[in-house]
Order: structure tokens, then sequence, then C-alpha cells
């Protein structure tokens, strides 16, 4: 099995906004996988589907972007014997957290197989509820040419995005998309290879 976190804020009023980019993806790749999301037991949406044998999980917190980690431990201590597969606990390499990063262009894609939170708060909260940072991300940039001074970040990742951010987004839809699906398909080593660049 394999589980796949978009990160945002839940509600309208969040939708567009940068750093809600992890919710759009996700819902695009839901579509593309055919499955729809629905409420879940958990604070969580959640959508069930299959890529050839493998079993793919997508979902996306209700506990807003800086508490995402508690429903992230959740749901894995709900499936823990799933992700646990030969492992005697759930095995984090089977999960691919999808997050925005400012710090690197909007265009580009970044997969790391662990690291820090890097600043930001969703995956500051996983890596606590989770007591590990021992899981892939695949950081969606976010940024523009100059990085944003540090008392703008908030009001920067909260922005909606412009018009012209929105159409450089529908043209890497594909690119999330399939990097997600190669994650999934050919392992984490094969997409960092092939995703970690600028595709616009």
């Amino acid at each position: 099995m394999k589980l796949i976190i978009g990160l945002g804020n839940p509600g309208s009023k969040y939708e567009l906004t940068r750093h809600n980019i992890g919710f759009i993806a996700l819902d695009f790749f839901a579509s593309f996988l055919n499955i729809k999301f629905s409420e879940s037991k958990g604070d969580w949406l959640e959508a069930k589907g299959k890529i050839g044998n493998e079993e793919v999980y997508l979902i996306k917190p209700a506990t807003y972007m800086n508490n995402s980690g508690i429903a992230v431990r959740e749901f894995i201590e709900r499936h823990e014997a799933e992700l646990s597969e030969k492992t005697e606990k759930p095995d984090l390499k089977n999960i691919l957290v999808v997050v925005d990063d400012f710090q690197i262009p909007l265009g580009m894609i970044r997969v790391r197989k662990n690291g820090s939170d890097g600043g930001h708060n969703g995956l500051s909260s996983i890596i606590y509820h989770l007591n590990s940072d021992e899981f892939p991300r695949m950081r969606i940039g976010i940024g523009k040419e100059e990085v944003p001074a540090k008392e703008e970040f908030i009001d920067f990742v909260l922005g909606v995005f412009e018009k012209d951010e929105i159409e450089i987004i529908k043209k890497m839809i594909p690119f999330y998309t399939d990097c997600m699906k190669s994650f999934i398909t050919d392992g984490l080593t094969k997409t960092m290879n092939n995703y970690n660049k600028i595709f616009i």
C-alpha cells in the first residue's frame, strides 16, 4: 500500500492559495485515478484506488496546515498493518507528502527521501507526530524570482495565485500527476532522477 498526503488548509477561503498546492495537486491526481474524495472517520478526506496491483490511499488532512501531523498519525495508526508489510511498524518509505515550497520557483518539483521541515509548519507537524523525518516528500515550487522577506512569508503563502501563476499550474498538473504516479510505480530513486528539475 502507498499513501500520498497532500497538505493545505480546508475551506473555500483557502482553496486557491499558494499554501494549498498540495491539495490542488492531489485533487488532480484523484481525477487521474478516477476516484473521489469523501469524508472519513477521522480528520481528513480520503480517496482510495489502485495503480496496477498497488493499493493507493490519498488523504487531505482537515486539521489545518499547522496541525497536519495529527491527522497523518491517526490515519497511519488505523492502517498500520497495510503500511507495515514485512516490517514490525509502518514503513514510512511508503508515504509521500506533497507540499508547497516558496524557496523554489513555480514550475519546479523537488523530491527528497527525508530531511528537516525546511521551515514548513505542515512538515514540522508531521515530523513531530510521527517522531521521524524519514519519509519522502514532494516539494512543489510556488516561489517567484525573489524570495519574500521573512515578515512577508505568511501573506505570500496565504495569498491567492495570480492569473499568470494559475496558467503555469495548469501546465504543471501533468508533471505533478506523473511524479506521484512514478513514486508508486517506479520507486523513489527513479522519481528523484526524473522529476527533480524545473519544467516551466
